[in-house]
């Protein structure tokens, strides 16, 4: 169907008012062809150009926001405003998109990666990220949520851009200055619950169906009566962001919360668009899911009866280098303690692949087919937004480990045979937090959100002094990051690591091999090492990559080496008779002989 930007899914009402330029509009149902439920407005008495809109339902005398609306100048609660998409003028018409494959992604939150909070602000650090040498920058969510600031995941608006970051405009501004730099965009996005405050869907449609719920609260309706209309206001956004925006990927937030028992999952179809539409701009566009499942259908193709996500995170990989780097084994750490977890996930993708989790209490996930599935398929990181703001503090790698164990750790990501990904500020040790915060204006929503922080964590055996209140300004503004502290000391040396890093694995096309088959691990438990081998390319000699993960120096057997690519120590000793001697919590990266 062929929409006016003022139409309108309102199934249950008798009567819709369009009040827009401070006029009363009413509102006629639209023809059969439209489908059950729409409203549209004679198209000679629609208003023209910017005007601010809203809607009025049946008797209901309070303005509601649009639920496609594309701006919100005075918050979710507020009028919406009209954008038109097509009047920024773009310059990269030259841009031909980043694949996954081969791509180092770069998580961040807009609002606290740099002191302004906007995306102009983060255009004047873009350059940073080019001399890093990642290929795409990852946004977490950036649509409208009520109050000044928050991590994004409580978003109500769908079809905006949040006011506080610059609006549409500026969205378009940033994406364009991203390709003008060789930067891939991946925009997070939530479609599986929405924000506590602002939410007007339900009062249009039944967008919601409170038969099935998750930890946010009510499910989406993708299954229910009426849900072809819902699902296609999803996919309707979905190609929002990858038309106006220009954005090449979707990160798609927790799709095992999303309520579907339908034969054709909404996750095949917001492939399908993806596909469909990188088809039509000639770009490698993506989709990459959040999934707590270990279910490689996730990553299947949808021509295999799969989903058809071109990635997905792998908390396995996570959990497996952050225990095996800090020896922390408390709850879901516990089954990831030995070494032969992370050797595990390094062969297979997976580590619960069927197995027992004890953190669940049941046997969870299903192994990788390593002949039809690359390893690329898999993101991977040793911090993120959740594993980081998800502990109480909001404490980093770096607030506890010194320089060598975060060397050790950034080599294991970026050598692994998956797709890695950065979080903001973990590239140069940044000493800054980033924990929880928002800023709901409602007093008691803001309260049990704070009360419900401690007590969580209290419950975990945590000091409850210890947990900052999300709702106290300064628990957001401690999160920004500190860029005066990044070509100083030890920051500085990590920086470098990382930079030589990322180089090394877009000159060295073993660690970017694709095939599971390629790969080898070999470890010990008792002196905690492991070696990783890629197998050679071309003729080349294998790839080895060994870490020491002991307190004390350790022979690690390598076999015979050619060349020392890369070490996390100064003048590192040469391997011979078939060992590397390797000072403690120490990593390198060789060339084996032919």
């Amino acid at each position: 169907m062929s929409r006016n930007r003022f139409d309108l899914w309102a199934p249950a009402a008798e009567r819709v008012t369009l009040r827009a330029d401070g006029r009363d509009l009413p509102m006629r149902r639209a023809s059969a062809g439209a489908g059950p439920g729409w409203w549209t407005v004679d198209e000679a008495s629609a208003p023209t150009g910017e005007v601010d809109y809203g809607y009025l339902l049946d008797d209901d005398t309070t303005v509601l926001p649009d639920p496609r609306s594309r701006r919100q100048p005075d918050g979710v609660h507020g009028l919406s405003r009209t954008v038109d998409p097509s009047s920024f003028a773009w310059t990269d018409a030259t841009w031909t998109g980043r694949q996954l494959a081969g791509s180092v992604l770069y998580e961040l939150h807009l609002g606290t990666f740099t002191p302004e909070g906007t995306l102009d602000a983060a255009i004047g650090r873009l350059d940073h990220l080019v001399e890093l040498g990642v290929d795409a920058v990852e946004l977490l969510p950036v649509n409208g949520f009520n109050g000044e600031h928050n991590w994004g995941y409580d978003g109500v608006a769908w079809f905006t851009v949040a006011e506080s970051y610059g609006g549409p405009a500026a969205y378009q501004r940033f994406v364009d200055a991203a390709h003008a730099r060789g930067l891939a965009v991946v925009q997070d996005v939530v479609y599986n619950h929405l924000g506590p405050s602002g939410n007007y869907l339900g009062r249009f449609g039944p967008y919601l169906h409170s038969s099935a719920v998750n930890p946010w609260g009510d499910s989406i309706n993708l299954d229910g009566e009426s849900s072809d209309e819902v699902r296609a206001y999803i996919l309707d956004n979905v190609a929002m962001w990858l038309g106006d925006y220009h954005v090449d990927g979707l990160r798609l937030d927790a799709v095992h919360a999303l309520e579907d028992r339908r034969a054709v999952h909404l996750l095949e179809d917001i492939t399908r668009v993806v596909d469909e539409i990188g088809a039509a701009t000639g770009r490698p566009l993506f989709a990459v899911a959040e999934s707590d499942l270990n279910d490689p259908r996730m990553i299947t193709p949808r021509a295999a009866n799969g989903l058809g996500c071109a990635g997905q995170w792998s908390d396995d990989f996570h959990h497996a280098v952050h225990t095996a780097v800090t020896g922390e084994t408390v709850g879901y750490y516990a089954d990831f303690a030995p070494l032969s977890a992370l050797a595990k996930v390094l062969r297979g993708g997976f580590f619960h692949d069927g197995t027992l989790s004890t953190f669940r209490g049941r046997h969870h996930g299903r192994p990788i087919d390593p002949f039809t599935t690359p390893t690329w398929r898999l993101v991977t990181c040793i911090q993120n937004h959740d594993q980081v703001g998800n502990r109480a503090a909001g404490d980093r790698l770096s607030a506890t480990l010194p320089y060598d164990r975060l060397a050790v750790a950034a080599v294991l990501n970026l050598t692994a045979p998956f797709t890695p990904m950065l979080f903001m500020g973990e590239e140069w040790g940044a000493s800054t937090p980033w924990q929880f915060f928002t800023a709901h204006p409602e007093k008691e929503l803001g309260e049990a959100v704070s009360t419900g922080r401690i007590g969580e964590f209290g419950k975990m055996g945590w000091d409850e002094s210890t947990v900052p209140d999300p709702q106290d300004p300064s628990t957001f503004t401690n999160s920004k990051l500190d860029w005066s502290e990044v070509g100083s000391g030890e920051h500085a040396r990590l920086l470098g690591l990382y930079r030589s890093l990322i180089a090394l694995r877009h000159s060295t096309p073993e660690l970017t091999q694709p095939d599971f088959r390629s790969i080898a691990v070999d470890f010990s438990e008792e002196e905690r090492w492991i070696v990783l081998r890629r197998a050679g390319l071309a003729g080349a000699g294998d790839v080895v990559v060994a870490v020491n993960l002991s307190d004390s120096p350790r022979a690690v057997p390598v076999g015979s080496v050619d060349e020392v690519l890369l070490s996390t120590v100064e003048s590192p000793s040469r391997p011979s008779d078939g060992s590397a001697r390797m000072p403690a919590s120490s990593a390198l990266v060789l060339r084996a002989s032919v």
